[in-house]
């Protein structure tokens, strides 16, 4: 062959079209990377970017549901169409994202486990800055700067924007009522305000063989502090799509429940998948909420000659049993409504009960107090509220009545940070339509003008003035240990 016909071969081989390479990206994904292209495009590939990132909508995109594939409903390699919002399995030739970007002419997708981004049917990777937000209101990030001010006045001075520029402060932010679930809404609040358990949540990146409840709730504590919401309002039906899961539907969105039993459980399975043992200070929920208190029993002695004005007594003889034993929150009886009333609503019967005595005083006070007060009773009948109003401070309250432990013990004074409260028509208990679950939440450092208190029932928020709070049936309150004061300096002689 003659060099020239040699050089005419290598001249039509540049120009013939190229098989490219398969190639398996990290995610599992074959890329479309099989078709036949130019060589000249393969030089200078053309940037699918340039043209579809402008039919983005970010108005439509909501990343608070459950991610499964709106065809599948599978949960493995979901994508999220940036165009319309909707969630599809995989990218491949055969995959419900693939088609739907040639059907619907819609080309962006977002991996929702990766927060990368692609560009279909081409498959093209896209990393462009102007995405960061989209990947930012996905998978928010925060770092021990960012959280260090989130209870302090310096969060309230600097308020968040939507979308439509509405705005708001993060953390204070509206939960829907999906259905039956505002009695979860205001136990979520109530938690993610507790420091310690709202910081450790904020700053973790769970991606091993955690519980999927704890990667929902870590998740679901980001959206509610993200302070670059596309909407200044979360949706936790992810979150609570797993507490159905994993209480085997007896927490589920479509009735009413009681907060306090919805606390106790996802206290303690929390503890239990953060891997929590019985020895206190084993997870962030023991060291954070786990005091101890002991019980003290004597028998009360009545004798039948006892004269109508003369009370019971304890019988000395008997033996006072003690025990001690940990606590998570602690119960709180209110006195019990009259029997029978006057025209002053005095009254009229004295209501006691006899039989057995129990004293408790706590041994050790955790960091938060969780006060749980009893509202609700049984009889074969009917269930019954108590709507006993309760008055307590917002700051300074003293539990040192009530402690028996060392000098060396922390501080006793607590101040207030969440009040749930409980709302319904006249006669009627929690099961009820009319049934109402309130959180006041203290913003900003307790005290002074830096203190300010917001108002949320489901996706109403709004600031209340702090006489207001007393006024609703309260069931459960959290309270914060106040640091103790550094030692006075003696002055020099």
């Amino acid at each position: 062959m003659s060099p020239a016909a040699r050089h005419t071969d290598r001249t039509e081989d540049s120009d013939r079209p190229t098989k490219r390479a398969r190639v398996v990206d990290e995610d599992g994904e074959e890329d479309s990377e099989d078709e036949i292209l130019p060589s000249k495009v393969r030089g200078e590939p053309q940037k699918a970017s340039d043209l579809y990132l402008d039919t983005i909508n970010r108005a439509v995109l909501d990343f608070d549901f459950e991610k499964v594939c709106s065809v599948s409903l599978s949960n493995i390699n979901i994508y999220g169409c940036l165009v319309c919002g909707k969630y599809f399995q995989g990218r491949g030739r055969s995959s419900y994202a693939f088609a739907h970007a040639i059907h619907d002419d819609h080309h962006v997708f977002i991996n929702l486990e990766t927060t990368k981004v692609y560009v279909l049917p081409d498959g093209y990777l896209v990393s462009d800055p102007s995405l960061e937000d989209i990947s930012f209101v996905l998978s928010p990030t925060f770092t021990s700067t960012s959280v260090s001010t989130l209870s302090t006045a310096v969060h309230l001075r600097k308020p968040s924007y939507d979308l439509s520029n509405k705005p708001y402060i993060p953390g204070y932010i509206g939960l829907n009522n999906i259905k039956r679930n505002d009695y979860m809404n205001v136990v979520i609040h109530s938690l993610l305000h507790v420091a310690p358990l709202r910081d450790y949540l904020l700053l973790s990146n769970f991606r091993g063989k955690e519980s999927e409840l704890l990667k929902r709730f870590a998740g679901l504590a980001k959206k509610i502090w993200n302070p670059r919401l596309f909407k200044s309002q979360v949706s936790p039906h992810e979150f609570l799509q797993e507490v159905n899961r994993a209480s085997v539907g007896k927490y589920s969105l479509e009735k009413q429940g009681d907060p306090v039993d919805f606390l106790g459980w996802l206290l303690n399975r929390l503890h239990k998948d953060l891997g929590g043992t019985k020895k206190k200070n084993s997870s962030v929920i023991f060291s954070t909420f786990q005091g101890e208190v002991r019980m003290e029993t004597q028998q009360v002695l009545v004798r039948p000659d006892t004269g109508g004005n003369e009370k019971p007594r304890f019988d000395i003889d008997r033996e006072i049993k003690s025990s001690a034993s940990p606590f998570l929150f602690l119960a709180v009886d209110l006195p019990p409504p009259p029997l029978f009333q006057d025209a002053v609503e005095k009254n009229i019967i004295p209501q006691e009960s006899s039989g057995q005595v129990r004293r408790f005083k706590c041994q050790r006070l955790p960091r938060y107090i969780i006060l749980h007060f009893k509202r609700f009773t049984k009889n074969m009948f009917v269930e019954e509220k108590n709507p006993t109003i309760v008055n307590f401070p917002l700051r300074g309250l003293d539990f040192k009545d009530y402690l028996d432990a060392p000098a060396s013990h922390p501080s006793a004074v607590y101040d207030l940070i969440a009040n749930v409260t409980h709302e319904s028509a006249a006669g009627t208990t929690r099961d009820k339509e009319s049934t109402v679950w309130k959180v006041h939440l203290r913003a900003g450092t307790g005290g002074g003008d830096t203190e300010r208190w917001f108002q949320i029932q489901d996706l109403i928020v709004e600031e209340i003035r702090k006489e207001m709070i007393f006024l609703g049936e309260t069931i459960l309150q959290i309270w914060e240990r106040r640091p103790d004061a550094p030692p006075r300096l003696r002055p020099a002689e």
